[in-house]
């Protein structure tokens, strides 16, 4: 259930980056939702190693260099999912920044899971 509600507030979340950040475009809800699957699967394997090569310069600047990650993720996955569009890295950018911080007011919004 945790997983389903994480699914959809991604795709909010992403919903709620295209009213802010022009140039990043989704034209739906099922978009969003196709979107928010790719980008986690992206994220959780070209992302995680992508992220694990870069790790010495992000160290150097300070974690900034993990939102040029982000923001690679987010193209590529723009390219496979059809209705999600992303006009150019600037955009792209922004959208990670502005998608970690919607990402995070979600997490900090959601009831903590119970440990047994």
């Amino acid at each position: 259930m945790r997983m389903l509600v994480n699914w959809i507030l991604s795709a909010i979340a992403l919903l709620i980056v295209t009213y802010v950040v022009p140039g990043f475009e989704v034209s739906g809800i099922f978009p969003a939702l196709l979107a928010a699957v790719v980008i986690g699967l992206f994220n959780a394997t070209i992302g995680l190693f992508l992220k694990v090569v870069t790790f010495p310069l992000t160290v150097f600047t300070l974690g900034i260099f993990w939102f040029v990650v982000n923001a690679i993720v987010l193209k590529l996955a723009a390219a496979f999912v059809p209705g999600f569009t992303i006009y150019g890295f600037w955009p792209a950018f922004l959208g990670a920044i502005v998608l970690a911080l919607i990402n995070m007011l979600f997490r900090w919004l959601m009831p903590k899971k119970e440990e047994d």
